[in-house]
């Protein structure tokens, strides 16, 4: 079982604007410390062998300039890397149709008291004026949740067996379905209006927790 709560709260979640290399750009902001040295969380984070464990399996070439590929997800190139306290990517779905449909990805670490790590996540993309009003965030956001989700047990040596099974089950709908809410807050909380914003979680919610098929 997962403490549900706890994992949501471990997370800091922010709404703002940056510009890109296509672009004026909307941002997310994740923030959260874990219980793990900062050289862990790095290893963690950019060896292929570890990410395929709590992410997704990778290929490419890990370099600065170099290429990667998500299977079955995103890729794109490696901007920058600062070992052990920057790593900046694009981050593109297949080909892209023009500079807009390439977001940016930024990971930065600190390391904190005790032995842990602070780990800063954000991703800047354009996003249409109709996409953003009927999921806000929350399409990128809840997402970013279930990787950290993810990252935490990892660093603790556990593991999600199966992944897809564990987000269709009601534990995976409830986590997806408060990062959600949480994201609906950091969206107010940026200056959107509540109503607007309420719309968005609910579609959000929708998209990562569907309500179950009813049985026949």
């Amino acid at each position: 079982m997962i403490d549900i709560v706890r994992e949501i709260e471990a997370a800091q979640r922010e709404v703002d604007s940056r510009r890109t290399a296509a672009g004026d750009g909307r941002t997310i902001r994740l923030r959260r410390t874990f219980d793990a040295p900062i050289d862990e969380v790095w290893d963690a984070l950019t060896s292929p062998a570890r990410i395929s464990r709590w992410f997704l399996p990778i290929s490419g070439d890990f370099r600065v300039g170099g290429r990667y590929q998500l299977e079955g997800n995103a890729g794109g190139e490696i901007l920058d890397c600062d070992r052990p306290r920057r790593l900046k990517v694009t981050w593109v779905y297949g080909e892209p149709a023009s500079p807009a449909d390439v977001s940016e990805l930024e990971i930065r670490l600190a390391a904190a008291a005790d032995a842990a790590t602070t780990l800063e996540l954000e991703h800047t993309a354009i996003v249409p004026d109709d996409r953003w009003a009927m999921y806000g965030p929350g399409a990128v956001g809840v997402g970013w949740d279930g990787g950290l989700l993810g990252l935490s047990f990892h660093l603790r040596g556990e593991s999600l067996a199966d992944p897809i099974a564990w987000q269709l089950s009601a534990e995976g709908r409830e986590f997806f379905t408060r990062s959600s809410a949480a994201w609906g807050g950091a969206n107010v909380a940026a200056g959107a209006d509540a109503d607007a914003a309420a719309t968005a979680v609910e579609n959000t919610t929708q998209f990562y927790a569907p309500d179950p098929a009813p049985r026949s």
